[in-house]
């Protein structure tokens, strides 16, 4: 090879793929062959020339291409994937930036492996890319992307900061409307973000204290039924990123958006707020509040009733009761609930132990706060419904008992109520489930966590629409939290259903966006494929169950038992079988 052929330069790379190639060729050789090459002709040579850019190779599932420049890259990834939608193909696409060497054959080094690697993480007709590649491109393109977080790659030393554009196909209307480049409608009421607060304090072991103000802000408002507003995990996806509040507002379907920031010194606090329009970002009301660490739920109670009234929304009495009473008077107490919210997720045993020990100190420190029970009982209901427990009746019991007196403590508090209906559900009371969980969300009816455990009641109480109209309502409170349990359990609803496609495209955008893999997922989407008589990937995907759980079989998944319908218990049961899942 000569010194003129090895060449190094730097350059913005496009690798693509084709989606589930090996199982088409399998099913189809002929059809599949004829697809890719109408794909090539049709829409990737052309597209590829007319941005400029140079194919380096053809594989046998997918293309590599070289541009001079990251905006001809990223723009010629959303016109190939919008291009392709057509396609009887699926593809991935990846756009990296970084050092190439160039043999006069082909392109080698680290900026064509990272493209490689962040490809696989696209939905099928997506796009991911590098953060290097975003930070060059955010104020040049239109293109919306969603922050993905970083993530190790195989034979990459350091985490890569990954960022994607979701396909424009399929999925639940709700949820495609959320993460594709189009402006969510807004809601027939006031519909305001709460941005992550800033901690501006001295000590960056605060964050969890700004990020817990942040949160009790959007519950305190998302009491109020006058506000539509959103969830936590979608407004977190912003956190420490530069943002456009206009397109915060575009991207989340709300016109206005709170943004403020923490100080906490020693036993003082400081928090800042201001809500913005938007639309024009004119400010509609600021505070600065300076108090005493003891006073924060009182601080929380005034943003609330300000943001109200700024947008003249008249709170009803019990709205106006539950806002103005604090949760608990005990910092201690507070402090570890906002350190333990997250850790229920997902629900395996040693998460569920170690909540479970949190949830035990709060209930000692200060056995008046709901919360501790609460969560306490949660982590009964979940070793219940996960099939986790050594004694289904000693833990479905216990939740109850838990739930029970979370309640007695504050009938104000909806998770409490949220706590007693899954309590129930686990006690085989599905009646009750149904009732409390519905409690839980006239109580706080934007939470689309409440809505999210409605929705496990109502499934598995056989209240299947109610159950879909729940959990397709979290997801637009949730617009960006797509990689959580919310698909899981949309998928779960759509089997019950009887809606086996639906159901299977649902746990496939799931996993393709790096969604929690769990028995309960992996069985329902094996079932949804085998009830569709798609048996061969009902087949492949039994085998991929047992390659993570090699110890699942069908008389050990609890999950089914706890259906009021014998029916759905016996047709999943049976789903599962037919897939050739050992008995």
């Amino acid at each position: 090879m000569s010194e003129k052929q090895n060449q190094r330069r730097l350059s913005a790379i496009l690798a693509a793929d084709v989606v589930e190639y090996t199982l088409r060729m399998e099913r189809d050789t002929e059809g599949t062959v004829a697809a890719w090459q109408d794909a090539r002709r049709a829409v990737i040579n052309p597209t590829v020339g007319a941005c400029r850019g140079k194919i380096v190779k053809l594989t046998g599932d997918g293309f590599l291409v070289e541009f001079s420049t990251v905006l001809d890259a990223v723009n010629c990834a959303v016109d190939l994937q919008r291009g392709l939608a057509s396609s009887a193909l699926d593809f991935r696409i990846g756009v990296n930036l970084g050092d190439v060497i160039d043999d006069g054959e082909d392109i080698h080094g680290e900026g064509v492996n990272i493209a490689a690697r962040i490809e696989a993480l696209a939905d099928p007709g997506g796009i991911s890319i590098s953060g290097g590649v975003f930070e060059q491109v955010r104020n040049r393109v239109d293109h919306l992307f969603e922050d993905f977080g970083e993530h190790r790659l195989k034979h990459v030393t350091t985490p890569v900061q990954v960022w994607r554009w979701a396909a424009e196909g399929p999925l639940h209307k709700m949820v495609a409307e959320a993460i594709v480049d189009e402006k969510l409608p807004l809601p027939d009421k006031p519909s305001i973000a709460v941005l992550p607060f800033d901690n501006i304090g001295a000590d960056p072991e605060q964050e969890y204290f700004s990020d817990g103000v942040t949160e009790d802000i959007i519950t305190e408002l998302s009491k109020i039924s006058g506000l539509f507003v959103i969830a936590r995990h979608s407004v977190f996806v912003y956190k420490d990123q530069k943002i456009n509040l206009r397109q915060v507002g575009k991207d989340l379907g709300v016109r206005y958006v709170l943004e403020g920031s923490v100080r906490k010194a020693g036993n003082r606090l400081r928090v800042s707020s201001q809500l913005i329009d938007s639309r024009n970002d004119s400010c509609l009301w600021a505070e600065r509040y300076d108090r005493e660490l003891e006073d924060i739920f009182a601080i929380q109670d005034e943003v609330a009733h300000n943001v109200a009234e700024a947008l003249k929304v008249v709170l009803r009495p019990g709205e106006e009761a539950s806002i103005n009473r604090p949760p608990t008077h005990n910092i201690e107490a507070y402090d570890i609930y906002l350190r333990t919210r997250s850790s229920l997720y997902p629900p395996t045993r040693e998460n569920l132990l170690t909540a479970g020990s949190a949830y035990r100190r709060i209930c000692d420190i200060d056995p008046g706060f709901a919360g501790g029970h609460a969560g306490l009982s949660l982590t009964h209901s979940y070793m219940v419904i996960f099939g986790l427990a050594e004694n289904t009746r000693q833990d479905a019991d216990r939740a109850l008992e838990l739930a029970r007196l979370a309640v007695s403590i504050d009938a104000h508090f909806a998770f409490a109520y949220s706590a007693l209906g899954l309590a129930h559900l686990a006690a085989g009371q599905h009646q009750l489930g149904v009732e409390y969980t519905r409690c839980a969300i006239d109580l706080q009816p934007g939470n689309a966590d409440v809505q999210v455990f409605s929705a496990i009641s109502c499934m598995f109480a056989d209240h299947i629409d109610a159950a879909y109209e729940a959990v397709t309502t979290a997801l637009r409170l949730d617009p960006q939290y797509v990689r959580g349990p919310y698909l899981n359990i949309l998928g779960m609803v759509c089997f019950c259903g009887g809606r086996y496609q639906e159901a299977i495209d649902t746990f496939r955008q799931n996993t393709d966006r790096g969604g929690p893999i769990g028995p309960p997922a992996l069985a329902f989407r094996t079932a949804a494929y085998s009830a569709d008589d798609q048996m061969m990937q009902a087949r492949a995907s039994a085998q991929e169950l047992l390659s993570f759980f090699p110890d699942f079989t069908v008389s050990k998944f609890k999950m089914p038992t706890l259906f009021a319908n014998r029916d759905d218990t016996e047709r999943l049961c049976n789903a599962l079988r037919a897939s050739g899942l050992p008995e």
